[in-house]
């Protein structure tokens, strides 16, 4: 016992194995960008995958490889022009193009090797989704006041959808205010997407107030905007042609022509708006008269509607391609674009509304309603109505009031 403890007491210690250091985590890109050298440039017009490739210093069999190898990531003739691409290049005299990113929109990107084993890659940044409130008022526009209010001036568009039976965008007037529940999609602090209005409130500085609440059915109408009480926004006209413009002159029975200078009656609304500007009908109907207008109209289309009712579309730079008289439209279809054909001083729309032959002025209409929601459905759409209201006016926290989807308080 007594020499083993000896010997034991005289061993050299064991001497600690060196760790291995930990390996470098590989950037979500999937290499490391600081180690190249970086160019940055934009799709040209007509720019086809291979010709950009090639332009980046890709050989011509590379590029058709790497081109053959995108079928189940990236669709190479959707290249957009003026999208940007980031190349990569080694830090040496050679400036062999090692990586080339394709940035599709500010959350995704395509990633290509281009040299040693040729692949790519899908990357998308981290986004936050944020469910928002937002109040605005009317000052100066819609637009500018959006934007003073702290929310994404991509609520218009939406907005302009969800009440286009309802709301005239050309005549807002000031202190007019709408008042929104909504979720939106952030990337690196940037709105990227507004996802979904929830609710809205607009409250004219004279007039009825009128809500817009989603609500799901399950009947396949997913995504309709009711009014309180279920009543329908949808309404038998649309209340403009086209969208994100200004009028430009009004109805009346006196009105000084710009051209001739002939005082007359102009009953219609002038829309100002760039040629091309997409115009749509209003309403279901027929077309009755498509072609040129000698009076000065120039290029004209005039439907027929149910009840009476006419519009007539002129200064068009061109039609809809398949409308022939007798042609069947229906609400919000294409069926031409703004122009300054005939006698017109600029682009415009020259927009007109008749009932029963006589001129009415087209922003005093007011055409009837769709059905309401059915009976069944009003319990649940109350409570989901109460709900919201409750969220947007901050009497109840969001996180408790939230309701992802309207199917979770139907009842059939």
């Amino acid at each position: 016992m007594c020499l083993l403890a000896l010997v034991s007491c005289h061993r050299k210690p064991q001497e600690a194995v060196p760790a291995e250091p930990e390996p470098e985590a590989v950037p979500p890109i999937g290499f490391f960008t600081d180690r190249y050298s970086a160019d940055t440039l934009q799709v040209r017009s007509g720019e086809t995958f291979s010709g950009l490739m090639s332009r980046l210093g890709m050989s011509a069999q590379d590029a058709y490889t790497l081109s053959g190898l995108c079928d189940t990531v990236f669709d190479v003739r959707k290249l957009r022009a003026g999208n940007t691409v980031h190349a990569y290049y080694t830090p040496d005299s050679l400036r062999a193009l090692r990586y080339a990113v394709y940035v599709q929109d500010r959350v995704r990107s395509v990633v290509f090797q281009c040299a040693d084993s040729l692949a790519l890659w899908r990357v998308e940044k981290p986004v936050e989704h944020q469910r928002r409130t937002a109040d605005v008022t009317i000052t100066s526009s819609l637009w500018n006041d959006m934007i003073a209010a702290g929310a994404s001036p991509a609520l218009i568009v939406d907005l302009a959808d969800i009440y286009q039976w309802s709301v005239n965008f050309f005549g807002l007037q000031k202190d007019d205010r709408f008042r929104l529940l909504y979720s939106q999609t952030v990337c690196e602090g940037e709105v990227v997407s507004v996802d979904t209005i929830y609710f809205s409130l607009y409250t004219p500085a004279s007039g009825k107030e009128v809500a817009a609440v989603r609500f799901d059915t399950g009947d396949g109408s997913r995504g309709t905007y009711w009014g309180k009480g279920g009543e329908s926004l949808k309404r038998m006209f649309l209340k403009a042609p086209l969208k994100y413009n200004r009028i430009s002159s009004g109805f009346s029975y006196a009105r000084k022509h710009p051209v001739t200078g002939q005082v007359r009656a102009h009953t219609a609304v002038d829309y100002a708006a760039p040629t091309g500007t997409p115009v749509h009908a209003i309403g279901d109907g027929t077309v009755m008269r498509i072609g040129w207008d000698g009076g000065g109209g120039g290029n004209r289309i005039r439907l027929k509607h149910a009840q009476g009712y006419e519009t007539s579309y002129m200064h068009l730079s061109r039609f809809a391609p398949g409308l022939k008289t007798g042609s069947r439209v229906s609400q919000g279809q294409l069926i031409g674009y703004v122009g300054a054909t005939g006698t017109a001083t600029g682009p415009h729309l020259d927009f007109r509304v008749f009932q029963n032959g006589k001129a009415i002025d087209p922003l005093s209409l007011n055409s009837p309603a769709s059905e309401p929601l059915d009976a069944k459905y009003l319990d649940g759409f109350n409570a989901l109505y109460d709900r919201l209201l409750a969220e947007l006016e901050g009497r109840v926290p969001a996180d408790s009031a939230a309701v992802p989807d309207s199917t979770s308080v139907i009842s059939h």
